[in-house]
């Protein structure tokens, strides 16, 4: 087995990522380190969800390091996905499959005990308990986008890694996907969140990493990007 690093949290140097001559991620640094929350930040082409689907092990990286849980993504695939979360910013659910199905496969992959409680709970939690046994082929996207939450939050992953968790979802989903991500840092999770959403993510996140055309451009406190003030901030960095 690969040898895990000390750092447990999420670490990225240096990355990039290519698509035949297409740079999506340009030179991105991040660091969240257990029990923190930092919000990837930027419009749609940033480089947020490349970023993500990196750490998640969907998308290899072209060049740079990036660990998740201490593991590296490229040299230790198969550990580095045991102790991630992943909610990716579209798909990943089985049309013909309800939640609960979608629960039961997720418990067997992970070799998961003991998990029918806390799956019950988190879809009461998500206002999904009424559909439990209704195929996701007629869910509406808010409703695709808490189950999704739901499945990455279910195993208490080490790294929790939300894609876009608010697009779409009415102010109950996102108030308990703000609970998912507190009680994630509360049991020592490093959670990265990807939207463009700002109000919600200076509200849930300690820290921002702002992206524009797939460079990090700064990160800052989320008290500094709250208010009108950051929102003239944000535009500026965004603006360049």
């Amino acid at each position: 087995m690969t040898g895990r690093q000390s750092f447990r949290g999420v670490l990225v140097d240096g990355l990039r990522v290519q698509f035949g001559a297409v740079e999506a991620v340009t030179g991105v640094d991040l660091s969240v380190e257990q029990g923190q929350s930092m919000a990837l930040l930027g419009r749609n082409g940033a480089g947020k969800s490349t970023t993500m689907r990196v750490l998640a092990g969907v998308v290899p990286p072209t060049s740079g390091t990036a660990l998740v849980g201490g593991y590296d993504v490229r040299e230790a695939a198969l550990e580095a996905k045991r102790v991630v979360g992943y909610c990716p910013d579209v798909g990943g659910l089985v049309p013909r499959a309800t939640p609960w199905e979608h629960l039961q496969l997720s418990a067997r992959l992970r070799d998961l005990a003991d998990w029918e409680m806390r799956g019950r709970a988190l879809l009461e939690r998500f206002d999904l308990g009424d559909v439990a046994h209704r195929v996701t082929a007629g869910f509406s996207h808010g409703m695709s986008r808490r189950l999704s939450v739901v499945l990455a939050a279910l195993h208490e992953p080490e790294v929790l890694l939300l894609d876009e968790p608010f697009d779409g979802v009415d102010p109950v989903g996102v108030e308990a996907t703000f609970d998912v991500i507190e009680d994630a840092r509360a049991r020592g999770a490093a959670v990265l969140v990807s939207t463009h959403l700002r109000d919600l993510a200076v509200e849930v996140c300690s820290e921002v990493a702002v992206l524009r055309g797939g460079t990090r451009m700064a990160t800052i406190s989320s008290g500094f990007m709250a208010g009108d003030d950051g929102a003239r901030a944000y535009r500026a960095l965004l603006a360049g």
